[in-house]
């Protein structure tokens, strides 16, 4: 297939700079991008109680208002002046106003130590100054990462964290972690002999709250150039070129959209491969290759490519899809899905020390999909999603939270759609299984050949509850509808 094919990185470099960095698609009037992404500084937090104010107002009262970062230092609240050094085992922040935000995640020092506790957040909605409930916050989220014998864990700006939570437009917080032991969890029995509780462990050192702002659509796809160092923008204007060259092959440059094929136009594109990708006898046999599905670009969804770090990573192939879901909430608008993706790219990247998104697609409840991890969709890009089996997969991730709520026909069958193509392109059976080498997780060994379905959940290669009960339950029909989708 011609989106194998190297491209001319030197050609669509001098294409790219002569794009406006942001979606023409959605061009409006730009504002100014604030020099760093300083989470005191970039802009001033509205007095408690202030209304939101209508897109318009907030970009005249706050014309810094492009995609931010707030970090914030949790306080004990449990310290006594009897006991000031005393470890805490309950960390937060008190109700407060700050900038607006819409994504919110903990984030700590160590990416090796867990958070064993509770971490819960409520919020203040920017449109009508009503607080939320208090929302719980996924703690388990380790397991999404890269593999442990890679650069990008090795690197020195990798930190722990907890899965991110989608808050919309919000300008207020507060804050409460909780550390607790194994015995404190309701009904767990009593140690024998005591009717004391185990010790709650320290909370891991260094949390902070991350507060992440998806930034204005009207900002981010304005047409006006942003104004900023000359070597950010050299910078950023390579890192698009480099994005927009990885899908030159299947989408006009700078294409906001891959359009959709027929079964019969995918595989003659997968034929149009090279002499040397594919032998007489692969080109002789029949392709099992699912109609290429219609693919939101990371042009179309509004990814600032400076965040990222330079250049592609690769594995050899795509064996097998690993399927997740983000546990970011369900409470999203399918036309707020580019800003959601935005938060969770950003909150990767800054938060999280990644090199960029960790999933190489994702999927919204109205069943669009869209590219995640820069490199090309159609070649195997190695991703962060499932620790110990990150090569040879792809991580496919569903928008929300399926561990009590069913996921969309829609989105199940995008699932379907996607892997029938992308995995027939590879030459795999969604229907049957393949062994993959583990890299090292919590339910193999490091080294260990492990057979796993084609399609597999999170779960299946790591112990975690990911993709949630409801979406894993829904694999064994994405498995069949996608073999159908292949011609099997």
């Amino acid at each position: 297939m011609r989106g194998f094919l190297a491209s001319s990185i030197g050609v669509t470099c001098a294409a790219a700079l002569a794009l406006p960095l942001t979606p023409p698609a959605l061009a409006a009037t730009a504002r100014p991008v604030p020099a760093t992404d300083a989470a005191t500084t970039a802009r001033p937090a509205p007095h408690a109680g202030t209304r939101a104010t209508s897109p318009s107002a907030r970009s005249a009262a706050e014309p810094n208002a492009a995609g931010s970062t707030q970090s914030l230092p949790l306080e004990p609240l449990t310290r006594t002046r009897a006991t000031p050094s005393a470890p805490a085992t309950e960390q937060g922040l008190s109700p407060r106003a700050v900038r607006h935000f819409s994504l919110v995640g903990v984030v700590w020092d160590d990416p090796d130590s867990e958070l064993h506790g509770r971490v819960q957040v409520r919020t203040r909605a920017a449109g009508t100054g009503t607080w939320s409930h208090w929302q719980d916050v996924e703690t388990h989220n380790a397991e999404h990462a890269a593999d442990r014998d890679t650069t990008e864990r090795a690197s020195d700006r990798v930190r722990g964290a907890t899965a991110p939570l989608w808050v919309g437009d919000s300008d207020g917080v507060e804050l409460r972690v909780s550390s607790e032991s194994d015995g404190s969890e309701a009904g767990s029995p009593e140690p024998s002999g005591s009717r004391d509780l185990p010790a709650a462990p320290p909370l891991p050192t260094g949390l902070r709250l991350e507060l992440v702002d998806p930034g204005e659509e009207d900002t981010l796809h304005g047409t006006e150039e942003v104004p900023r160092a000359v070597d950010a923008m050299k910078a950023e204007s390579s890192a698009l070129a480099e994005a927009l060259a990885a899908n030159a092959d299947l989408a006009p440059f700078g294409a906001t959209e891959i359009a959709a094929l027929s079964s019969a136009e995918s595989e003659q594109e997968h034929l149009a491969l090279g002499p040397r990708a594919l032998t007489e006898r692969q080109r002789q046999a029949k392709p099992y290759i699912g109609p290429r599905p219609s693919i939101v670009t990371r042009r179309g969804w509004g990814a600032d490519e400076g965040l990222r770090e330079s250049g592609f990573r690769y594995t050899k192939k795509v064996k097998a899809a690993f399927v997740h879901h983000t546990a970011s909430g369900n409470n999203y608008a399918c036309s707020q899905v580019p800003s959601l993706i935005r938060s969770i790219y950003r909150y990767h990247v800054k938060s999280m020390g990644w090199r960029d998104i960790g999933y190489n697609f994702l999927i919204d409840k109205c069943g669009k999909i869209y590219e995640g991890r820069a490199g090309g969709v159609a070649k195997p890009v190695l991703g962060a999603h499932t620790l110990g089996f990150n090569s040879n997969s792809m991580g496919i991730a569903v928008l929300g939270t399926y561990g009590s709520k069913k996921p969309s026909k829609a989105a199940v069958n995008a699932i379907a759609r996607l892997s029938a193509w992308k995995l027939g392109l590879y030459g795999m059976n969604p229907k049957k299984k393949t062994t993959l080498k583990s890299a090292g997780s919590n339910l193999y060994s490091k080294g260990k050949n492990v057979r796993l379905n084609v399609i597999s959940g999170h779960r299946d290669g790591f112990k975690t509850e990911c993709p949630g009960g409801k979406l894993y339950g829904k694999l064994g029909s994405a498995r069949s509808k996608a073999a159908q989708y292949q011609g099997r």
